[in-house]
């Protein structure tokens, strides 16, 4: 595939900053001042998401979307006895996700899957967790995946993830312009939009804390 393809082809093209992204994500000693540079964020608010996956019980379903190059992994340990499901519409990222997984050794829980976050596949009420790491701004219809992430979580499950906003000033406007050029953002939404469409899905006690570019949201899902 040709350089140009992967600078301005989206998602479909395995465009190069999913490469840089995992990369930050992975070096905390490159990415955190790439971070603050880049998007005025803390990359350990990240890490802090990632979190929620290592601290699950025994049973647990969870649902990283999309799971892009597999950054989430980070959180899950090759002892937990959960269900991971990776899922994505790029085959490409699945089978990065999956070199992830075998370089941390948990290859053995993680269940690639390509899916539209639009409109899922998967039963109501069947995860424990979902989690979406920098990934809804990348969605046509960003409203229509909050939908489908409340329909699967089963009451009291959590979402929880982060995402590019559309209200964090015009110091973040040329990435906005140039990620949509580019074809990696889609039409994206506001802070307000995001709680308005977590507490539609059925989400409640939903905090949304913005930080530089992004977003941070997390919920529980009601009875």
């Amino acid at each position: 595939m040709g350089l140009l393809a992967r600078v301005s082809g989206g998602w479909g093209a395995d465009p190069l900053w999913g490469v840089v992204y995992d990369y930050l994500v992975e070096h905390p000693v490159v990415g955190r001042p790439a971070w603050a540079l880049g998007l005025q964020s803390d990359l350990r608010r990240l890490y802090a998401v990632c979190d929620e996956i290592s601290e699950l019980p025994a049973g647990a379903r969870v649902l990283d979307l999309p799971c892009g190059g597999g950054v989430a992994l980070r959180g899950l340990r090759s002892g937990q006895q959960v269900t991971y499901v990776a899922a994505d519409i790029a085959p490409e990222m699945l089978a990065r996700t999956m070199d992830a997984a075998r370089a941390r050794g948990v290859d053995h829980l993680v269940s690639p899957t390509r899916a539209d976050a639009g409109a899922l596949g998967f039963d109501d009420a069947s995860y424990d967790l979902v989690v979406s790491l920098t990934g809804l701004h990348c969605f046509p219809d960003p409203e229509a995946a909050v939908a489908e992430m409340g329909r699967v979580l089963r009451p009291g499950g959590v979402v929880v993830g982060s995402t590019l906003l559309l209200n964090t000033g015009v110091r973040f406007e040329a990435l906005r312009r140039v990620g949509r050029a580019a074809g990696l953002l889609g039409p994206m939404c506001t802070s307000d939009q995001l709680v308005q469409w977590l507490t539609r899905a059925g989400v409640g006690s939903v905090t949304l804390e913005v930080s530089g570019a992004l977003g941070y949201f997390r919920g529980v899902r009601e009875a």
